[in-house]
């Protein structure tokens, strides 16, 4: 019995993306997501024509799970000051799920960014989106430069992303919370 297509698309689209989480987009031919997925080669290029499309696609689910994953701890904070430390409190529950491996967009322009202008500019795209959604928790909190803040909290943000992918430590969130609490401290009015 043949699968229908949005069940086939969602199969591939969930091996792709433990596949390519886990081991990197160019390690990870269309023949082992179709081994992972269990859709057939034919059926894996009729939903994505191309490997880069379905990159694309991985990029657009993870962009879309890492967006809720946030808002989530957002939505669970009220104070302002609070809705920015929450943003560090999403990371530390991040980095401690047992198969983080870092930023996949990071990960992704590591390995394509040179050679995929698409890649680099859905990175670029969802870096611009963390650092909008920084900028509007610090201008509600009242900083008196919403962009100036918003620069130094991406800047610890990606900083303990990628320290906590290299030495598989969630401390590194802690550390870029304290690290928050005393940009606030002169950000911030009090």
């Amino acid at each position: 019995m043949a699968i229908d297509t949005a069940t086939a698309q969602q199969q591939v689209l969930d091996a792709a993306d433990r596949l390519f989480y886990e081991r990197g987009v160019q390690a990870v031919g269309m023949d082992a997501i179709r081994a992972a997925s269990g859709v057939s080669l034919k059926r894996l290029y009729q939903l994505f024509p191309s490997k880069d499309k379905l990159i694309e696609a991985y990029l657009a689910g993870r962009n879309r799970q890492w967006e809720q994953m946030l808002q989530e701890h957002l939505d669970a904070a009220t104070e302002p000051r609070e809705r920015i430390l929450a943003v560090f409190d999403f990371l530390s529950a991040w980095f401690t799920q047992r198969d983080f491996r870092g930023c996949a967009f990071i990960n992704s322009f590591g390995e394509l960014g040179a050679i995929s202008p698409r890649v680099a500019e859905l990175a670029k795209q969802h870096k611009a989106g963390f650092r909008q959604a920084l900028t509007d928790l610090a201008q509600t909190a009242g900083a008196a430069d919403p962009d100036q803040l918003a620069d130094h909290l991406i800047l610890l943000s990606e900083g303990a992303i990628t320290t906590s992918a290299i030495s598989g430590s969630p401390k590194p969130a802690e550390r870029a919370r304290e690290a928050a609490v005393l940009l606030m401290r002169v950000s911030l009015p009090t």
